[in-house]
């Protein structure tokens, strides 16, 4: 598997995989990944099915999931981005992944687990590595995470609420301010490279390099043109 988020809330926590471990970071924390408290969202119901739409913001309804276009407007381009996250982080598994290093596999593939199920199994087996799903979540992030949505320990581990999950990290990186013109191309991928260590910063190498062997697993010059791409102008 590629990298792992990393939370920062003062330390860094070794995180998502790229066959290296990776540390989690908080927006503004100097590493950690983070994750936002108003994200784009879908809704989901607990099981991990996308449902009807509620505005996150104000949290009307019985969910904090707005839909993306909802929140983002005629921008697009933050499910590509998350694809290019993914490609760095988990690579061919997906939301399937697991860090390579953990030695003692969850009980079944976890898109088919439920968020009880994974920590279950992150507290039956410690001293290894748990970084887990598409976004490669460590232990601290996730349960941050899944506070922050208040989702009950039975909602399934499924590609939407991976997503969801990742929306939050998103958010705290500053995808508002970026999308809004406010935070440059640069400056955002740099923050995106604090949560991913398997994105590289502007130094061409991981906000992680040689911290628990973490590494970028593409180039800055490949970022920055995919990030051109998805994101034009």
């Amino acid at each position: 598997m590629r990298g792992f988020a990393a939370v920062w809330f003062a330390v860094v926590s070794v995180v998502l995989c790229t066959g290296t471990a990776q540390a989690e970071l908080i927006p503004l924390g100097p590493r950690a990944p983070l994750i936002g408290a108003n994200a784009p969202l879908v809704q989901l119901r607990a099981d991990g099915s996308q449902g009807s739409p509620s505005l996150f913001s104000g949290r009307e309804g019985s969910s904090l999931f707005a839909p993306r276009e909802t929140v983002l407007g005629p921008q697009r381009g933050v499910g590509e981005l998350l694809n290019l996250i993914a490609k760095a982080e988990a690579g061919a598994a997906g939301y399937d992944a697991v860090q390579y290093g953990a030695w003692i596999k969850p009980d079944g593939p976890p898109t088919i687990l439920t968020l009880g199920e994974i920590y279950s199994w992150i507290d039956a087996t410690p001293g290894m590595p748990h970084a887990i799903g598409r976004y490669q979540f460590i232990p601290p992030t996730l349960r941050r995470l899944v506070r922050a949505l208040d989702l009950p320990l039975s909602t399934r581990f499924s590609p939407p609420v991976q997503d969801a999950l990742a929306d939050l990290l998103l958010a705290e990186a500053g995808l508002d301010a970026f999308m809004a013109g406010e935070l440059s191309r640069h400056g955002f991928m740099n923050n995106l490279a604090k949560i991913w260590a398997g994105l590289p910063n502007d130094t061409g190498k991981s906000h992680y390099h040689g911290f628990a062997g973490n590494k970028a697993t593409m180039t800055w010059t490949y970022f920055d043109q995919r990030m051109a791409q998805i994101f034009p102008g």
